[in-house]
């Protein structure tokens, strides 16, 4: 069995984290550090997890485990590293954005590996140490990949994505309170989130010839969860030329599924999929791309990555049902 902790406990991703390891049949998880909330139930934060689990927040590092979880806001896991050091012999999968890009993914002696399993799955597998990419970030990545793979991304890419609630966090403020969110929807980070340097450095390890403009208008939904992006770029493929490229890129992928006719939003909240549909209009490809921001973008996809790690089937625990309502 893998020996788990999980460190920043009581947020969104870490919910859904644990809601994963404990159904997973080869994790045990050893602990949940929160300073806040240490010595309550886990239940008492995370209430769908109420009957599932005994387990309770604590305010102690146990050394003996195989992985380590880090699910804290961005800057917080260097500053964690710095006060609390982890073993050498302890992996490390971190959710924040502190190790992702270059040249901030070494930190003292570990190295962290970008994990996103349909980019680099034999790097993943060979890392001590994962750097979980962002939720923006994952679902314009896997819209991306096969035409930069092919050289066919030439052209400047226009890109809108949607986000819902929870993509902000479990602390509350203006943007996140019902009555502000509820029948609203309003643009943020235009033209600069921070997830598009994310982007385009994976973008340019495939294509490195790649140096067109990644125009990016961030949105928040009235809704509580998943992410639905709609990039399009001039392209002299036809829309059947581009699926196979698709097709071709992603035959080994199995979270990343293309679908022939328009895809929504619910076919991918509550799983670990990436749903993609290719279509041609006015010299345009059309890439719509949709995941679930707290699984394919945060915790399942973390998730993912430990498999690949520890040399399980990929899927192992995240065979995960979609709401159809």
């Amino acid at each position: 069995m893998i020996k788990a902790g999980i460190v920043g406990g009581t947020g969104y991703a870490a919910g859904e984290l644990l809601r994963i390891l404990l159904n997973h049949p080869e994790t045990e998880i050893q602990f949940i550090f929160s300073t806040s909330k240490a010595g309550e139930p886990v239940a008492s934060v995370h209430r769908d997890l109420l009957g599932e689990t005994d387990l309770h927040f604590s305010h102690e590092l146990d050394s003996d485990i195989d992985v380590l979880f880090l699910c804290m806001g961005h800057g917080n896991s260097v500053e964690f590293l710095d006060s609390h050091p982890v073993d050498d012999s302890t992996r490390i999968i971190d959710l924040s954005r502190d190790f992702r890009l270059a040249p901030d993914q070494t930190y003292n002696d570990r190295r962290f590996t970008y994990g996103l399993p349909e980019l680099q799955k034999e790097a993943v597998k060979n890392a001590d140490n994962v750097a979980n990419p962002g939720c923006f970030a994952t679902a314009i990545q896997l819209a991306l990949y096969p035409l930069a793979n092919s050289s066919n991304l030439n052209e400047d890419v226009h890109i809108h994505g949607i986000t819902g609630s929870t993509g902000a966090g479990s602390s509350m403020r203006e943007t996140t309170h019902f009555s502000w969110r509820d029948s609203n929807v309003s643009i943020y980070k235009p033209l600069r989130h921070q997830h598009i340097g994310e982007v385009r450095q994976k973008i340019e390890q495939l294509d490195p010839n790649f140096d067109r403009e990644l125009n990016f208008i961030p949105v928040r939904g009235d809704f509580t969860r998943g992410i639905f992006i709609s990039a399009y770029t001039q392209s002299d493929l036809s829309a059947e030329q581009a699926r196979e490229l698709f097709k071709d890129y992603y035959q080994d992928s199995p979270f990343v599924h293309l679908s022939d006719e328009p895809i929504h939003l619910k076919q991918a909240v509550n799983t670990n999929k990436d749903l993609l549909h290719v279509a041609k209009e006015d010299g345009k490809l059309l890439i719509t791309s949709i995941i679930d921001n707290l699984l394919k973008g945060a915790s399942g996809q973390a998730v993912q990555n430990m498999n690949l790690m520890f040399d399980l089937d990929e899927s192992a625990g995240l065979y995960l049902k979609p709401s159809h309502f």
